[in-house]
């Protein structure tokens, strides 16, 4: 009996099933921008990025960055994750 109490009192049963639902919890908005980068726009900025983080990588020695192209990207991505994200909140 005495043992039963320092369980109950511990609270090691309660512990596993709050790590548990912690486990499954995955977050809206990075699956949305999984899948916002497979849209036609964000598919073709993403390219571009792409293609200027090779063409910089390529080069020794270059002064240009991707800067522009990175921007470009993260505004089509979450220009869509916004209009698909804030109707599914309440």
């Amino acid at each position: 009996m005495v043992l039963e109490e320092k369980m109950i009192m511990n609270g090691e049963p309660e512990d596993e099933e709050e790590e548990d639902e912690d486990e499954d919890l995955v977050d809206p908005l990075e699956t949305m921008r999984e899948k916002c980068v497979e849209l036609e726009h964000c598919v073709h900025t993403h390219a571009r990025l792409e293609q200027c983080e090779n063409r910089v990588s390529a080069r020794s020695s270059t002064t240009e960055d991707c800067t522009e192209e990175l921007f470009d990207f993260l505004h089509a991505r979450d220009h869509c994750v916004a209009h698909k994200l804030f109707h599914s909140v309440k």
